[in-house]
């Protein structure tokens, strides 16, 4: 099962359910449940496959809320032009991708890769957008060490 080293402030229900309204998006329960337990951080096992013909990579830091670095409202602002609809940024790896949760249906509580250097001229155009797991739970069971490590 992954840690998280490096997590931040708790949070509570009240701070999330502000969080969404500051923001106007709707939280997945189950990233809540991330979100309250762990609000940020590195993961110990931190390499995950893209489908497809991507390979792998590897995940920097989970965004959180409060005041730190990983701030995942200021991710939100950054990203809000460059993402699809429905999509947050709730973590990064070191090339500058980001690892996106679906706010919003077709895609709601989904986990995606969103390639950078594939960007689109239309953040609508979901063409850099690879598919990683049904939820944040699958996501983090999904995530391993490199065996050579």
């Amino acid at each position: 099962m992954v840690k998280i080293e490096g997590s931040h402030k708790k949070l509570t229900i009240e701070e999330i359910k502000q969080f969404e309204i500051d923001n106007g998006v709707k939280l997945t329960k189950k990233y809540t449940e991330f979100l309250l337990k762990w609000n940020g951080g590195y993961p110990n096992e931190s390499i995950f496959s893209i489908y497809g013909k991507m390979g792998n990579s590897v995940l920097n830091v989970f965004n959180g809320i409060g005041d730190m670095y990983d701030n995942l409202e200021k991710v939100i602002d950054i990203y809000e032009f460059k993402l699809p609809k429905g999509f947050i940024p709730i973590a990064d790896d070191p090339a500058g991708n980001v690892i996106c949760l679906g706010t919003e249906e077709p895609y709601y509580d989904k986990i995606y890769f969103w390639d950078h250097e594939q960007e689109p001229e239309d953040p609508d155009d979901m063409s850099n957008m690879y598919f990683l797991a049904n939820d944040i739970n699958e996501f983090l069971d999904n995530l391993y060490e490199d065996p050579e490590e």
